[in-house]
């Protein structure tokens, strides 16, 4: 959230992307977050031009918790700075962002969101 993401400039070619992810727990079981990353591609081949990404402890080391009660939510605030060499990506790129997490039964989860990117 937002979709799309609104690129926020700082100064000269250096922008913030800031942006919040919004975990769920629908199952039942508590879960563990393990990782969140950001990936992003430009739209002619969806070739990859950037990536973040925010294991546990670097999600922890900004504030939050990794840990979703059975039935319960997390949201996440982030915002990396980037520079960006030609502003024409900006009509042309999209980003999948990924949450990967653990059940309370050791379960594998993941959920993947496409946004896109304007300034």
């Amino acid at each position: 959230m937002p979709n799309p993401i609104v690129a926020q400039k700082v100064s000269g070619n250096t922008y913030d992307f800031p942006f919040d992810v919004i975990v769920r727990e629908t199952g039942g079981h508590a879960v563990t977050i393990n990782r969140v990353t950001a990936d992003i591609y430009a739209s002619v081949g969806g070739i990859k031009i950037g990536s973040e990404s925010y294991d546990a402890a670097k999600i922890r080391a900004l504030g939050y918790s990794t840990s979703i009660p059975a039935n319960g939510e997390l949201r996440y605030h982030f915002a990396p700075r980037k520079t960006v060499q030609d502003e024409r990506l900006f009509g042309g790129v999209y980003g999948d962002v990924r949450a990967d997490a653990t059940d309370e039964s050791g379960t594998a989860t993941s959920a993947t969101v496409r946004v896109t990117v304007t300034r």
